[in-house]
């Protein structure tokens, strides 16, 4: 077993997270479900969310048999709904292709939706003990700094060498134990800002640390203005207390969630509900902004009670007037059921 992973090994031993619920049994659906969880989110987040999902869902075939709106529901504010998508699409293509699992081969496994290499690696290392290296983005900033690797992580050249250390630390041995290590080290000690490199097993042959780079290293990505969209959510809420929601269309953020009716403005917020339901006065609430990975979205919400649905906008598969029990069972995003959540009581 090379220096690394046997100093790692001995520190995980004794420092490293063993009780995550995916752990306990660490099989081959429950591994990928946590990693396609956290991706882009923090462990302690991503372990109530496991645990309500794998409640409802507990094997790869009952994810494949649920139905879109169960799965987006469960995953309603985590973010990133593409994510959740390709989980289910990918179960349904284990059922059909591969006999109700996951399969043992890395480029099987990379042909699903929504696995990548690293996911792969993950998936055959921790649920079968294969020796395939990973490469998320903890382990990126552990092997940038240990090897010293300036460069933006994400660019190819950059990535190919974090690749070959990857695969050169990861032991023939332990590969289970070595995979966890190298992302609670990334995760609990060598992390982002301020490493705790007095705590770490390889601080002595860091180079990062040598050298006064910790600071520096990873690269970051070279920065872009981030645009600012702006629109109105519209609450058209009848006698009944029910909300008109809409489910979005295959394409762009929140596809295939359930959500509000929109305006361009708050100047064209009646229209617009005039439209969908005989409405009263317009009720402004605070306005908010949601933050997406590639642009941020001002909100200004407006309140139509006692909206009297018109008889020419009937239910149908993309539109319904929704109870507060109905709103548990769909996937909606995580500010619209935040909203949704907070609503005043009915005006008298």
């Amino acid at each position: 077993m090379n220096v690394f992973a046997r100093e790692l090994l001995r520190w995980y031993d004794h420092h490293g997270r063993k009780d995550l619920p995916w752990q306990h049994p660490r099989d081959a659906y429950r591994v990928w479900l946590s990693e396609i969880m956290l991706q882009q989110t923090q462990v302690v987040t991503v372990v109530g969310y496991f645990q309500r999902f794998v409640e409802r869902l507990p094997t790869l075939a009952s994810l494949a048999a649920a139905d879109e709106d169960t799965v987006l529901a469960l995953w309603s504010g985590l973010g990133y709904y593409r994510r959740a998508r390709f989980l289910h699409r990918a179960a349904q293509l284990c059922v059909e292709r591969h006999g109700g699992e996951l399969p043992r081969e890395l480029d099987a496994l990379m042909a699903l939706p929504g696995i990548g290499r690293s996911t792969a690696g993950a998936i055959l290392a921790q649920a079968h003990g294969l020796r395939f290296p990973i490469l998320d983005g903890n382990v990126k900033r552990v092997l940038s700094r240990y090897h010293g690797i300036a460069g933006f992580p994400g660019e190819s050249a950059i990535e190919k060498q974090l690749w070959r250390h990857a695969a050169e630390h990861t032991p023939a041995e332990r590969i289970a134990d070595y995979t966890q290590a190298i992302m609670d080290l990334g995760a609990t000690v060598c992390v982002r800002a301020k490493p705790l490199c007095l705590l770490c097993p390889q601080a002595a042959t860091c180079v990062a640390h040598r050298d006064g780079l910790t600071g520096v290293l990873p690269t970051a990505k070279p920065g872009k203005k981030i645009p600012t969209r702006s629109l109105a959510m519209l609450l058209l809420r009848d006698a009944r207390g029910r909300v008109l929601l809409e489910k979005r269309g295959p394409q762009g953020v929140w596809s295939g969630l359930w959500s509000l009716p929109e305006a361009t403005d708050p100047d064209a917020a009646g229209m617009v509900a005039s439209g969908l339901a005989r409405i009263g006065e317009a009720d402004p609430l605070p306005a908010f902004t949601h933050v997406f990975s590639h642009y941020r979205l001002d909100v200004s919400p407006i309140l139509f009670d006692h909206a009297a649905p018109l008889a020419t906008v009937a239910d149908r598969d993309d539109r319904r007037w929704c109870d507060r029990e109905e709103l548990a069972s769909l996937g909606l995003p995580a500010p619209v059921r935040t909203l949704l959540a907070n609503l005043p009581e009915i005006a008298p």
